[in-house]
């Protein structure tokens, strides 16, 4: 099992600590620096180069939305850093603005889901193997505020688009074909016609997936991952 390295920026000290303790029961995870600000956070990547960088959405000195912006720097500067951005927000703006440079190696975990260690250290295996991580909370909020907007993805079949707003909730090929009464070989064929229309031309599945759904739910243009 390969060793991940990461570092964590939280203001709370309390949460901060939490996050320690959760992290530090995984096997796999090394955690070679803390951070208090934005400020500690650049300096400790710099020098530290983790895998992943675990990072609150808002901290100081602003406090607004230093973590994404953060997450975007990266993206330009040190693009092999994964980074999962953890926020009590569950709003999908903040998470599309995570994602709005390209899905690859980025996560956005609700801050009331990270008591549970599983959820926070696969958001962080995920990224860590350049794949994506989206809370399903914030695919739910998605999917209700979708509901009844104008249909963005016109251009896929009554089935696709079926298939795609199973992929929403966050079901395996496997639970979707049960749930549509269909065979896996069919669903898989939906998802290659879905990725291609979409334009998601990447390799990793995972990432394609977190991308269609992203394109699907908040209605913009398509664009690379």
């Amino acid at each position: 099992m390969a060793v991940v390295r990461v570092t964590l920026a939280d203001d709370n000290l309390l949460v901060r600590e939490g996050l320690v303790s959760l992290l530090d029961r995984a096997d796999d995870i090394v955690l070679v620096g803390v951070a208090g600000d934005a400020d500690e956070l650049e300096q400790l990547t710099a020098s530290e180069r983790p895998d992943v960088v675990v990072t609150d959405i808002r901290m100081p000195p602003n406090h607004s939305d230093e973590g994404v912006r953060f997450a975007t720097t990266l993206r330009d500067t040190h693009p092999e850093i994964g980074v999962v951005v953890l926020s009590q927000f569950a709003e999908p703006e903040y998470a599309l603005a995570v994602f709005e440079n390209g899905t690859r190696s980025r996560g956005y975990v609700l801050k009331d889901r990270v008591a549970d260690a599983d959820h926070l250290v696969t958001a962080i295996r995920a990224v860590a193997g350049g794949g994506s991580f989206i809370d399903d909370e914030i695919i739910d909020v998605m999917m209700r505020a979708r509901a009844g907007a104008d249909d963005e993805v016109a251009h896929l079949s009554p089935r696709e688009r079926e298939v795609l707003a199973e992929i929403a909730t966050g079901k395996t090929n496997v639970a979707i074909a049960e749930t549509l009464g269909v065979s896996g070989h069919s669903i898989e064929k939906h998802c290659s016609a879905i990725f291609a229309k979409l334009g998601l031309t990447e390799d990793d599945a995972v990432n394609r997936r977190v991308s269609a759904v992203l394109l699907f739910l908040s209605g913009r243009e398509s664009g690379n991952a």
